[in-house]
């Protein structure tokens, strides 16, 4: 057969053979495609974190050493040693006499005065804590505005938190004073009123100044917790708020106080703890009078040690012991209240 009359492939054949090979044969970047998937790429991705992340027990537990020792020597011991102390005899120079089992817990649950006691605690933390609370969250909306002269007030309301609690207290009732008080003379200098009050020795003025001297120490603090939550706030979710045409009460109450709900409740369970154990306030303040009449359970448990008839080391550890169950389930409840809130709301 000559050269001329050489078959010449058709090319729709050609074409054909070329897309079934193709069909058949595996194609390496289909491949490559399927095997990097977004599934595929965050599984190594996490394989490969929890490798980077990975550490021994013993180093870790190495890094936690200090805290756990802090906590071992700082909370630990004393609450054992506190426990002993609480089911021991004492005599009134404090030298331990013998074992009371837990007669001492029934001596503080029996004390004609713990009823006057837990009700004065009730109103001291509740009272502080509230009032605290609003108005740290008013003061804290208006420092975060720009106006001349801000970080000086910013540093002023610092002060009061910075100080003693001892020379707060002192300084107070130097202001309270029923002769020379500034306080008297300013209300007398307004014929507000006739005659001087005795702020800390009238009982029915004694919890209001108490209550008065603790918000003043405990609104710094949680006034910069609630300057830091709003400073979290987004902007443009404000924005949007105000073009919605949201009146400033509605964005305040509907959008920058739930997000403010973390700031807000470590505020709340701090300042709990706080003024629960507020001793130097109310024994500066109360000392002048005699008896458990103002008094919360922590001055109680320093009584009952050191300026009671008892003088009983014993009752006072036990009166201790309930102080601390007692602020524990306080801040169990309040956590609880919350979570189920939360839940709730969702």
């Amino acid at each position: 057969m000559s050269p001329s009359t050489t078959p010449t492939p058709d090319p729709a054949l050609a074409a054909g053979s070329g897309a079934g090979a193709s069909s058949t044969r595996p194609d390496a970047s289909a491949t490559a495609v399927t095997s990097s998937t977004p599934d595929a790429s965050r599984r190594r991705r996490r394989r490969s974190a929890g490798r980077i992340g990975q550490v021994h027990p013993l180093v870790a537990l190495l890094w936690l050493l200090p805290a756990l020792a802090l906590i071992l020597g700082v909370v630990l011991y004393p609450a054992i040693k506190l426990f002993q102390a609480s089911q021991g005899q004492y005599s009134i120079t404090g030298l331990r006499k013998g074992d009371a089992g837990w007669d001492n817990y029934v001596k503080v649950l029996q004390h004609e005065d713990l009823g006057t006691v837990l009700t004065n605690t009730v109103i001291w933390v509740v009272s502080v804590v509230a009032i605290t609370i609003v108005l740290s969250l008013a003061l804290a909306q208006f420092l975060v505005k720009q106006f001349p002269g801000r970080r000086l007030v910013r540093w002023a309301i610092i002060i009061p938190w910075a100080a003693s609690l001892v020379i707060t207290s002192q300084l107070f009732v130097l202001l309270y004073d029923y002769n020379y008080g500034i306080i008297n003379h300013i209300l007398l200098s307004l014929h507000l009123i006739g005659q001087p009050i005795d702020f800390l020795g009238d009982d029915s003025w004694t919890m209001f100044s108490m209550v008065v001297v603790g918000v003043f120490v405990s609104l710094p603090f949680t006034i910069f917790v609630f300057i830091a939550g709003l400073g979290a706030v987004p902007d443009d979710v404000l924005e949007a708020a105000t073009v919605d045409g949201a009146s400033p009460w509605q964005r305040y109450w509907n959008i920058t106080l739930p997000l403010l709900r973390p700031a807000l409740m470590i505020a709340t369970v701090l300042n709990v703890i706080y003024v629960f154990n507020s001793f130097p306030i109310i024994y500066t303040l109360n000392d002048r009078n005699p008896g458990y009449t103002h008094d919360t359970t922590i001055t109680f448990m320093y009584k009952l040690a050191f300026k009671s008839q008892e003088k009983d080391v014993g009752m006072s550890a036990a009166a201790g012991i309930f102080n601390v169950l007692l602020i524990l389930l306080v801040v169990a409840v309040y956590l609880k209240i919350i979570n189920w809130r939360e839940e709730t709301s969702r």
